[in-house]
């Protein structure tokens, strides 16, 4: 947190020197590109914004210009494979657009170091991004917003000699599934930020197994769910039915289900201070009192763990990421699995209005003094973000989901999630049970601080469920008024 606050007083510092003047017009990293700012022979032409956003596309689209584009990520080697293929496709429709891709640790490292270089306005063109990280970047107005260049009609020439209109038809707008492609306008404004690149939720996964030998069935309500673990605990006494792996997406997922607030994008932002919230906290405490279930926090590491255990205490369901499935799957001995894996939706409040947390990164593009370099981001991100062919093998090769919903009528996908299975095959079946809820996905206000939120959910239920108690109200209370204000003035 103390770095993260280092960072942002660089921010708010350079700020200040720009609205002194002091910072190189060419080089200001709050508004790059503004006309007001920028040198007369700007090879962009005028870019002062419009009522859309930040940035305004210019008036000759992408001009055929040579530019570098730098795309920070996460990609382990497979998926580093993938985009490489996907980069050269690219650069056969457009030569002149070099695209320098760099794998920076994990989605916290990304963080850390664009914070730092947008203070000397040396930020990359594209990143891997979560919207609180979109939110910190915000502090210095470094992302471009994307709504001009989604909505604009101006045409470009590709080297084939073929034509691509700069923006997203309707047909391509409507195949992005909802709840991703609307991440991106989750920060207070309505304006465009980010356009998700690949997605995972969470899911429940459950011994298909024991479930057939024991004539169980995965809950469709959280109802169900406890009188399902109940029903296990009988079956087996030494088992704790249920691991959740995300103290926080329970926390928030019930926020959504329950529709109760947890936070805004405007001030107050915190506001999960509540008797609802407050009893859906009380409730899962007395499951886990009981024996019911347990979490990754308390357990001490992935509640899958539990769940794959080949002796010894086990569960028989456990709820995490999509992304995940193979760690879900038992080890195989001599080629057979000992369990089938089967993959169900998470328990609702309402199972006929599901609601289910969309995770997963998104990519923003960051504002730079040539917005020839912005657009050119725009086109490779477009091309990623709406290629069918990219989005099925890149979630074959990573377990995320497509984030467009044709992907699943692509031949070899199709193919891919025909074999879905609970052993092999799991990851496919996982993608199969995620494209099947598309109409679920939810994603949560995105500010400075929000992740602060999540981080102090997570903490109150750990806290909520283990600490003794002789007034378990007392106690809860106390603790939701901690967290709100580790949120408010927490360091």
């Amino acid at each position: 947190m103390k770095k993260l606050l280092a960072m942002l007083l660089a921010i708010v510092m350079v700020l200040g020197l720009a609205a002194c003047g002091d910072q190189p017009k060419t080089t200001d990293p709050v508004n790059p590109g503004n006309e007001t700012n920028a040198p007369s022979d700007n090879p962009g032409g005028n870019t002062t914004p419009t009522a859309k956003g930040n940035f305004t596309v210019p008036a000759n689209g992408y001009d055929g210009s040579e530019v570098t584009i730098t795309f920070y990520h996460t990609m382990g080697s497979n998926l580093h494979d993938v985009l490489v293929l996907y980069i050269e496709e690219f650069n056969k429709l457009y030569p002149n657009i070099h695209i320098q891709e760099e794998q920076v640790g994990g989605y916290d490292d990304v963080r850390d170091q664009i914070s730092t270089q947008i203070t000397v306005g040396n930020q990359p063109n594209i990143a891997y991004c979560y919207p609180d990280h979109v939110a910190l970047y915000n502090l210095a107005k470094a992302v471009a917003t994307l709504d001009d260049l989604i909505d604009s009609k101006i045409e470009v020439t590709r080297a084939d000699g073929s034509k691509e209109t700069i923006g997203l038809t309707d047909e391509q707008k409507a195949d992005f599934i909802e709840g991703y492609y609307n991440e991106g306008r989750m920060f207070g404004d309505g304006l465009m930020y980010t356009m998700p690149f690949s997605k995972s939720t969470e899911v429940l996964y459950y011994n298909k197994t024991f479930f057939d030998a024991n004539n169980l069935t995965p809950p469709k309500t959280w109802d169900e769910m406890e009188e399902l673990c109940k029903k296990i605990k009988a079956i087996d006494p030494e088992s704790i039915p249920l691991g959740y792996d995300s103290e926080a997406n329970w926390f928030i997922t019930m926020c959504e289900q329950l529709k109760s607030p947890y936070t805004s994008a405007t001030e107050p932002h915190y506001v999960f201070n509540n008797d609802t919230n407050k009893a859906f906290v009380k409730k899962f405490r007395g499951w886990y009192q009981n024996g019911l279930m347990t979490t990754q926090t308390i357990y001490g590491a992935y509640t899958s763990g539990l769940f794959v255990a080949e002796s010894g205490t086990r569960s028989y369901m456990s709820i995490g990421s999509s992304a995940g499935a193979t760690h879900q799957r038992p080890t195989a001995v001599d080629g057979k699995y000992p369990f089938e894996v089967g993959i169900a939706t998470i328990p609702q409040a309402d199972a006929s209005n599901p609601k289910v947390i969309s995770q997963g990164p998104s990519v923003c593009i960051f504002q730079k003094s040539n917005p020839q370099e912005v657009v050119a981001s725009w086109l490779f991100v477009k091309f990623l973000t709406t290629s069918v062919e990219f989005q099925a093998e890149f979630s074959i090769a990573s377990g995320y989901v497509p984030v467009l919903k044709s992907v699943k009528e692509v031949p070899g996908y199709a193919d891919f999630l025909s074999k879905a299975d609970g052993g092999s095959y799991i990851s496919a079946l996982s993608a199969k049970i995620c494209l099947e809820q598309v109409d679920a996905y939810y994603t949560s206000p995105a500010f400075n601080g929000s992740s602060r939120a999540r981080t102090e959910v997570g903490k109150l239920m750990s806290k909520c469920f283990s600490s003794p108690a002789s007034n378990e109200d007392a106690m809860i209370n106390d603790a939701f008024e901690d967290a709100i204000d580790e949120c408010e003035y927490g360091q």
